[in-house]
């Protein structure tokens, strides 16, 4: 599920990506200059810019910025220069590694810079909170996003300080798919995202943005950066949210968007718990009670427990097998399937699987898929 090297993008999404880079050029821009080039962006590439943007349906401070550029294929080649030396990817719209359900925004990017591997598809939730909540609200709230991932599910944020980052950190604890949306380039990282950035990864998490290399977070960025994280999520849980915090325009995307919004309530003396009480009363969030609560809301299967009795049988087998064995049946299941249900990476399951088969607990059946014995 990887996508094209960036040295081997076509015409058409090399002129895509230097418009994007162009700043002032957001999505409606975008969806204007589609219009007046229905066959496709690829004719500007090589043409001079001054034959092409006096008519073009553009802004007059995106066209002051274009008219010293000779030709989109210089903007093109140093946005990827700059790519390939800092190790960030390219995911256009409808290719793997582009969020799916992204991509049915309305004012969803054209295209999106990462770091990571995309694996299979998951139910995933968001959750956000305060970057300063209550004294002891971090490790519950790290806690409580290891429960929800524990079952698969994936974990989305927006890596920074606070609750964010402790519900990156609990995904990673249950060994979770989790995805960071950041509001600069990826390699314009605030020292904390810098730090968290190596572990998330080398779990097996995914870091975007739709800003190019070299653009630093603004005031601006994070209110439109919160549309990617409810927009790449089946729902969004608000765990911690003051009055004025950012963690509510979140919630404000995502009912634009469609999804469903969950809220945690917190003591009405709590300021920092302000936002979400007002979520819930306003009937604009449901009432979070726990883990079960967001597992409905984005309609995951959970894994089903070992019967009892089982226990002897398992004994001898490694966690990661045992962990395997409660998400089989014994009807047949797709690897794929499996994976998504499990907390595992696709390494560890299928080492474990093998396990099983060797323990004559699972057996493989043609299409790759597997059935509990």
């Amino acid at each position: 599920m990887v996508d094209a090297p960036n040295d081997t993008l076509s015409v058409e999404s090399r002129a895509l990506l230097a418009l994007w880079a162009v700043p002032g050029l957001g999505p409606r821009a975008m969806e204007l200059l589609g219009e007046r080039y229905a066959k496709g962006f690829a004719p500007l590439l090589h043409l001079p810019v001054g034959e092409w943007v006096e008519e073009a349906p553009l802004s007059e401070p995106v066209r002051a910025l274009l008219r010293p550029v000779r030709t989109l294929e210089r903007v093109a080649a140093r946005v990827l220069e700059r790519c390939e030396e800092t190790g960030i990817r390219l995911a256009f719209k409808g290719q793997p590694a582009y969020p799916e359900l992204l991509g049915g925004v309305a004012d969803a990017p054209p295209l999106l810079f990462y770091r990571g591997t995309p694996l299979a598809p998951r139910r995933r939730i968001a959750m956000v909170g305060s970057r300063h909540p209550e004294q002891g609200f971090l490790p519950f709230a790290r806690a409580f996003a290891r429960q929800v991932a524990e079952e698969g599910v994936g974990i989305v944020s927006g890596a920074a300080v606070g609750v964010d980052r402790a519900c990156h950190l609990g995904a990673l604890d249950a060994h979770a798919e989790t995805w960071a949306f950041v509001g600069s380039a990826l390699d314009q990282l605030d020292p904390a995202q810098s730090q968290l950035a190596p572990a998330l990864l080398e779990g097996g998490g995914m870091l975007f943005s739709e800003l190019p290399p070299g653009v630093r977070a603004s005031k601006s960025s994070f209110p439109r950066r919160n549309r990617l994280i409810s927009g790449a999520s089946d729902a969004v849980l608000v765990l911690r949210a003051g009055k004025k915090s950012g963690s509510l325009h979140t919630a404000e995307a995502a009912l634009k968007q469609g999804r469903s919004v969950l809220a945690l309530p917190g003591d009405v003396r709590n300021a920092t718990a302000e936002g979400c009480n007002e979520l819930i009363f306003q009937g604009r969030a449901r009432l979070c009670r726990g883990k079960e609560d967001v597992w409905t809301a984005i309609g995951a299967k959970v894994g089903i427990a070992v019967p009892p009795g089982d226990g002897a049988v398992l004994e001898g087998v490694s966690a990661e097998a045992k962990a395997a064995y409660q998400m089989l049946e014994r009807v047949p299941r797709g690897y794929d399937e499996v994976l998504v249900r499990s907390r595992l990476s696709p390494a560890a399951l299928s080492s474990a699987l093998s396990e099983l088969e060797l323990n004559g607990l699972a057996v493989q059946l043609p299409g790759r898929l597997y059935e509990r014995v």
